[in-house]
């Protein structure tokens, strides 16, 4: 059974971090690519990050470039995007999401690309 499931969300700060972990089964991230959205209330989601199954190409959102860090631990099939510099805005729901592509640059901040979603995590940005 494919799956993936996101942990690490919770409430943060204005200005704090959180990591959160997007850990697959049922596939290997080596030949799968990876993305992050969010979905705050009454907006559509919106990719935040990216990456290829074999790492070497990675995405961000102009929002959250420079604040955020996409990386895979391939050996722990886990997905991570670290988040700095956390801003009210940031609040959401975060997903990550899935797609088998082989040993691939592939990659896409595009939720209608990838067909294996998570349940999602909140992400509450407040002080």
């Amino acid at each position: 059974q494919v799956q993936l499931v996101e942990s690490g969300g919770g409430l943060v700060q204005p200005g704090g971090s959180l990591r959160l972990s997007c850990a697959a089964s049922g596939f290997t991230l080596n030949r799968a690519a990876i993305g992050w959205f969010r979905q705050a209330p009454g907006k559509e989601r919106e990719g935040v990050s990216c990456i290829s199954s074999t790492g070497g190409r990675i995405l961000y959102a102009d929002s959250v470039k420079g604040r955020f860090t996409i990386s895979k631990d391939n050996a722990k099939n886990t997905v991570y995007l670290q988040m700095n510099s956390l801003k009210p805005e940031d609040t959401a729901v975060y997903y990550c999401a899935g797609r088998l592509v082989g040993y691939s640059t592939d990659t896409s901040n595009s939720p209608d690309w990838y067909d294996t979603w998570g349940q999602g995590t909140q992400v509450t940005v407040s002080s």
